[in-house]
């Protein structure tokens, strides 16, 4: 009876030992998989890539057109192959089920790194992050950051639209400048975007004004023509944007009037009334992001370049319209913003309610002009 007591006891050891051994063998074998997904992350014959699009870049202009336009210029520099960018476009991003999709369908693809680059994206970019620690995810125009996986990037836009402000202040001749913009005052970005802007034309012409007319889209062509027509009723004889198609220009082209265009030339569109545009040269980033994780240099930072980054720049002046004076007056604020001699949201700001922010000697933080403008310029009125 002992006898087989103590050969039950050995066996149930003998057992024990091997289920432990089995159990750390999956757990080593596990390891040593992830670490293997990793290692063939980490280079550029095997990294996939995600991309989300707003919009679908064969249209050739605008917002997701020049986002793509950056992918492309990205998968050149790095000598990467097509079957390693997967696109996803026309993704709502008021759509979370179809922003989910989009993301997981990415991820069962193979991707390791994944580029979201409308603000509608970012929630679900966060959950799944959670859920996929192995994918890298890359927010543009958001804020959160998971100190992780999950960073977000932009960059100081407002440096370049000062720029077209002056021209468009210089251009005007009924002191009326108009100005589509997707969201209100409750939009940083979009509300930093128009006071720069306005400070770009007051700099030049304190007599203009500009009236502000919004979508509440990030995406809408027709609102985005409709604001244009109702900005040119109301006088101006400039179209400016924050919008993602062409058709203010267009509009203010058929009206014999002329426009500052957004994310890409757009004097390809309407030549006779764009005078330059606002640009992204996302390549600038997506370069640099995809190197640092390819690379192992990865730290979840966020990203914010500008102007002296090659990030963000104005079209070259379509001098068909454009005097040299406008070019020397751009020359002349360009290159003080590249030197950091003048950071556009310098000193004491007036406001168009008769109120300040700002102090002498300091500018703007970083935080601040990304999330707290949620004031306009003193020679901004909203239609």
């Amino acid at each position: 009876m002992k006898v087989r007591r103590i050969l039950a006891l050995v066996l149930s050891a003998a057992l024990a030992v091997t289920a432990l051994t089995a159990c750390t063998s999956a757990k080593d074998e596990a390891s040593q998989k992830s670490a293997d997904k990793q290692t063939t992350t980490l280079s550029y014959d095997t990294v996939k890539i995600g991309v989300i699009h707003i919009g679908n870049p064969a249209d050739g202009s605008g917002y997701t057109y020049a986002h793509d336009q950056g992918i492309v210029g990205m998968q050149k520099e790095l000598g990467l192959k097509d079957d390693q960018i997967v696109r996803k476009n026309n993704v709502s991003d008021s759509d979370p089920a179809a922003t989910e999709t989009a993301i997981r369908e990415c991820i069962e693809e193979g991707c390791n790194i994944i580029f979201g680059t409308s603000w509608g994206y970012m929630d679900k970019m966060e959950s799944l992050a959670e859920e996929y620690p192995d994918v890298y995810f890359c927010h543009g125009t958001g804020y959160k950051n998971n100190g992780k996986n999950l960073n977000n990037y932009f960059g100081r836009i407002y440096q370049a639209r000062y720029l077209t402000g002056i021209v468009a202040g210089m251009k005007t001749e009924s002191n009326l400048i108009g100005y589509v913009s997707a969201m209100g005052s409750e939009n940083s970005e979009c509300t930093g975007g128009i006071d720069a802007f306005a400070m770009g034309v007051y700099s030049v012409n304190p007599d203009a004004k500009v009236y502000v007319k919004v979508t509440n889209s990030w995406y809408s062509p027709t609102e985005e023509t409709n604001a244009a027509k109702a900005l040119l009723s109301e006088g101006c004889d400039v179209i400016a944007q924050h919008c993602d198609t062409p058709n203010p220009q267009l509009e203010a082209e058929s009206a014999g009037k002329w426009g500052v265009g957004y994310n890409t030339d757009m004097s390809k569109d309407a030549p006779k009334a764009t005078l330059t545009s606002t640009l992204w040269n996302w390549s600038a980033y997506y370069t640099y992001q995809v190197k640092q994780i390819v690379d192992g240099n990865w730290k979840c930072e966020n990203y914010y370049g500008g102007m002296a980054d090659g990030l963000v720049d104005i079209a070259p002046l379509n001098m068909d319209i454009c005097t040299e004076d406008m070019q020397k007056a751009v020359d002349e604020a360009k290159a003080k913003i590249e030197d950091g001699s003048f950071n556009v949201f310098d000193g004491v700001i007036e406001t168009n309610d008769g109120k300040t922010v700002g102090e002498e000697g300091k500018t703007l933080d970083d935080a601040t002009i990304t999330g707290g403008i949620n004031w306009y310029f003193k020679n901004v009125e909203v239609k």
